[in-house]
């Protein structure tokens, strides 16, 4: 049996036998049919309950006369998205804002929820940070074909090349095409390594000087890993807001 945080440990008793049945359905077969949930989906899953009664708390509260601190808070928040999405897109990018938010805050909870003890950080697993990639991933391609349509697809052949030859540009395109591919591939790879290397890092850092020198210390290293949590989760929210941008380009 791995080992199991208290919160995992009590949905594998209480869901282990239907997870199971439905992985089984896919054809896919636990390594522990006891325990197929693991730690990173449980803590995954305990983010998402607690960003929605958040969410539902500060809707609960909406004022316009006497706003409370946890509407200025996620107020500022989306401020501070808006001011960043809107240097980099243009006047244009209110239909995005609300998608780098919420990047924003649910990996920032991922990279945080690993210092209260009793929990660990979904994202110091590769396949959380990959998760979260291809969330980015499929996002962008899709707002791309949403403003551009089927001319989206001329992002991948490279720049424009009015004047060119025709023979010129069809071979730069076909030496474009792959490179673009592979650059849009990339990354994927990118996204998931950078916030999964070094939260795992912090991680391990960290539990390292908590075994070697319990007291003082490590507070050192545990500030300095809720540092890199914060800039994680905006390095995440800034690449996506990048490659929305390009995909949403007018070419001019």
């Amino acid at each position: 049996m791995p080992e199991q945080l208290w919160f995992t440990e009590i949905l594998n008793h209480l869901f282990a036998g239907p997870v199971t049945a439905f992985l089984g359905m896919l054809h896919i077969t636990p390594k522990y049919a006891q325990a197929p949930i693991p730690n990173s989906f449980a803590m995954e899953l305990l983010v998402f309950f607690f960003l929605v009664t958040l969410f539902l708390l500060v809707r609960s509260r909406l004022s316009v006369e006497s706003p409370g601190g946890l509407q200025h808070t996620f107020e500022g928040l989306e401020g501070f998205v808006a001011g960043q999405s809107r240097e980099i897109i243009g006047h244009h990018n209110e239909p995005y804002t609300a998608f780098f938010a919420i990047v924003f805050v649910f990996i920032l909870i991922c990279n945080l929820i690993g210092v209260i003890p009793g929990f660990e950080s979904p994202t110091g697993v590769p396949t959380v940070p990959l998760g979260c990639a291809i969330c980015a991933f499929l996002y962008y391609h899709v707002q791309g074909f949403k403003h551009a349509g089927p001319k989206y697809l001329l992002h991948f052949f490279g720049p424009p090349m009015e004047g060119m030859p025709l023979i010129a540009r069809v071979l730069l395109a076909a030496l474009m095409f792959p490179i673009e591919m592979v650059s849009h591939l990339a990354r994927l790879l990118s996204l998931t390594v950078r916030l999964w290397a070094n939260i795992f890092a912090g991680d391990l850092v960290t539990l390292v000087f908590f075994s070697m020198i319990p007291i003082g210390i490590p507070v050192i290293f545990l500030s300095l890993h809720i540092g890199v949590a914060f800039l994680q989760a905006y390095v995440f929210m800034l690449l996506s807001i990048i490659y929305v941008s390009g995909a949403v380009a007018d070419e001019h």
